[in-house]
């Protein structure tokens, strides 16, 4: 049964069921030192940091065009600490949360700085060096910095080999169709497509990871929240006919929508897959 993505309360605020879903899936524990790599500024760090001993977040951006001869993309080390987990809208992270720097020989507790500026980092260069991190991180964030294959090739290169390597994305199964993408498309021109559960495995054992252990799930969402980020209002107005069309029988737009309550809502799958880098 897909599981509905509300809120529940917990200490230090209200934590989405997923979220709290995903950390008990990582295992994060107190000797971590752990990087999160996202697209903007999402709820892990928050979330995750209190639970290990020292977090760093990078606010990932897409790989860069090729840089000058005999220059590099990677940036100087930067690291971040964390504060209490305060994540009040669902699975969204709080609104005015930013990270404040911090180095690595100062490891103890403190609260997020919210006039601080993260600092952006390309995803396929960390500024990191190799086996830096017992636990690395990326929700949500894999596809949507240009080179997904290159992504994973540095996540598995700044992690230990002892470490674990936790990606959580979106997926489709793997005899699923296309037609899901197509709904996609029209709320993002720029969606790269969704993967396979098999597609994204083998992208990651490509990349020089070996699958531990694997958690796919369904969720199901109402409909208007996810409509916002529409590229316009026409779009939205096309993927609710498209989706209320199916509820009455219509061709099937692999969305699984019903109405709940006088409200649609959809349906996605989720993964999260646990790596270790082989070496």
């Amino acid at each position: 049964m897909p599981h509905p993505a509300t809120a529940i309360q917990g200490t230090g605020g209200a934590i989405a069921p997923h979220l709290r879903r995903l950390l008990e899936f990582v295992e994060p524990d107190q000797n971590d030192i752990c990087l999160d790599v996202a697209r903007g500024h999402g709820p892990m760090p928050a979330a995750l940091g209190p639970q290990v001993r020292h977090l760093t977040a990078v606010d990932a951006m897409p790989a860069p065009a090729d840089p000058a001869p005999g220059t590099s993309r990677r940036m100087a080390t930067v690291e971040f600490g964390t504060g209490p987990v305060r994540i009040t809208d669902g699975d969204s992270p709080p609104p005015a949360t930013r990270a404040a720097a911090t180095t690595r020989e100062d490891l103890r507790p403190r609260t997020i700085d919210p006039d601080r500026p993260t600092i952006k980092a390309d995803a396929t260069a960390l500024p990191y060096s190799d086996n830096a991190f017992s636990l690395v991180t990326a929700r949500f964030s894999l596809y949507t910095l240009g080179d997904p294959d290159g992504v994973l090739r540095e996540l598995l290169r700044v992690c230990s080999p002892d470490g674990r390597v936790v990606v959580a994305d979106l997926v489709r199964g793997n005899l699923a169709g296309p037609e899901r993408d197509r709904i996609e498309r029209l709320r993002d021109p720029d969606h790269p497509g969704t993967p396979s559960i098999a597609r994204l495995t083998e992208m990651i054992t490509s990349a020089g990871g070996s699958i531990r252990r694997l958690d796919v799930f369904t969720v199901e969402r109402p409909i208007e929240p996810w409509l916002a980020s529409a590229r316009d209002e026409a779009a939205a107005d096309r993927i609710r006919e498209a989706l209320l069309d199916e509820v009455d029988g219509g061709p099937k737009t692999g969305a699984k929508p019903r109405v709940i309550g006088g409200e649609l809502w959809f349906t996605q799958t989720w993964a999260h897959v646990a790596a270790e880098p082989i070496r």
